[in-house]
């Protein structure tokens, strides 16, 4: 894990709403938090990338927006009950990423992850980036998505202050940080279209000889 100091500031990952989050995320919300071009966009990008092994989708719910389901798909999320919901889904496990940064799986497990409109909310976010890697197989990528919609008084405060572009530095910095993905890439996945917009940053762990 890269131990540069870190490059935000005091306060950065504050948040209005300091409860538990067990306790916001208790009651069971059967809803999208993106619009349905969004999240086709999502699904586009899932394709388009192959993300169809070993599939982790971190802070998930009762959709996880593939296509068509991966080889397999292992969900880690607040909610037993939304979880449930979830189709595609082989296993799920609820855990929270705020409390425990660590990833109950082993080394190497999985072919990609995934984490869909959440990333906002993360206080520990190098900690968990660099998590996943590890339970990532050599040359796996972790695909990070956002829109502008939130629930502002759980999301960090330097989420809260940046515009879009920011935010897609915001995560570039994330991956870079945990010092264990190669380059990441961003992308405006939806340009020009009605609605939710449709941001993307993904980054792959490197090869070994």
């Amino acid at each position: 894990m890269d131990r540069r100091a870190t490059p935000f500031p005091p306060g950065f990952f504050n948040r209005v709403d300091q409860q538990p989050d067990d306790e916001f995320y208790e009651p069971l919300r059967l809803v999208t938090h993106i619009d349905d071009g969004a999240i086709a966009a999502v699904g586009d990008l899932y394709q388009r990338l192959g993300l169809t092994g070993d599939v982790l989708d971190l802070m998930s719910s009762w959709l996880s927006h593939f296509r068509s389901a991966p080889g397999s798909l292992t969900l880690l999320g607040m909610n037993p009950a939304e979880l449930a919901h979830n189709e595609m889904a082989d296993a799920a496990i609820v855990h929270d990423l705020n409390a425990d940064p660590s990833l109950p799986f082993d080394d190497d497990e999985f072919d990609a992850v995934t984490c869909c409109v959440s990333v906002d909310y993360l206080v520990r976010p190098v900690e968990v980036f660099a998590d996943v890697a590890r339970v990532l197989r050599p040359g796996g990528r972790f695909v990070v998505t956002f829109s502008n919609r939130c629930f502002p008084t759980k999301a960090i405060s330097g989420w809260l202050a940046n515009d879009d572009s920011g935010r897609l530095a915001i995560v570039r910095t994330y991956f870079e940080q945990s010092g264990a993905f190669d380059a990441p890439t961003s992308s405006h996945c939806n340009p020009g279209g009605p609605g939710d917009p449709l941001y993307a940053v993904s980054a792959t762990t490197p090869t070994r000889d």
